[in-house]
């Protein structure tokens, strides 16, 4: 009877470690908690002279809600997320007038993204199977 009882307990404990693994493995519990920066767009590198007032990055929070920072505005929206499919909604921005170009480019690019792929260390933005943006967390 021992016997049955351990094998039960440990049946019980594995199938809440294999529950906790998968929920850890949800597109929604890693875009939350970082702040992702920037890193490439359209799979190319990443001209930092776009973007003179510093480099964009995206910070998703719970609720849907969406906070980021497009190179030389700041922005509050939302977002929503199906699975990997994705919309998001920069929302509000400020009106700070930019140099360099890469904001208008961040933003529309931004609209743009239908697809998410998203892993611990590197989120992308897609249209489809498109790159249109990768960030990485921020250290």
């Amino acid at each position: 009877m021992k016997k049955l009882t351990n094998a039960l307990f440990l049946l019980v404990f594995l199938s809440f470690s294999s529950c906790n693994s998968i929920n850890n493995l949800n597109p929604l519990n890693l875009l939350t908690g970082n702040n992702w920066v920037l890193s490439s767009i359209l799979g190319g590198g990443l001209d930092a002279s776009k973007f003179t007032s510093g480099i964009p990055f995206l910070n998703f929070m719970d609720e849907g809600k969406l906070a980021g920072f497009a190179g030389c505005n700041n922005f509050n929206g939302s977002f929503q997320l199906d699975g990997t499919s994705l919309n998001l909604d920069p929302g509000a921005m400020t009106k700070k007038a930019c140099e360099g170009g890469g904001e208008d480019q961040f933003i529309s690019l931004l609209n743009q993204a239908k697809n998410v792929k998203v892993a611990k260390n590197k989120l992308t933005l897609l249209d489809g199977a498109k790159e249109l943006m990768s960030f990485v967390p921020q250290p």
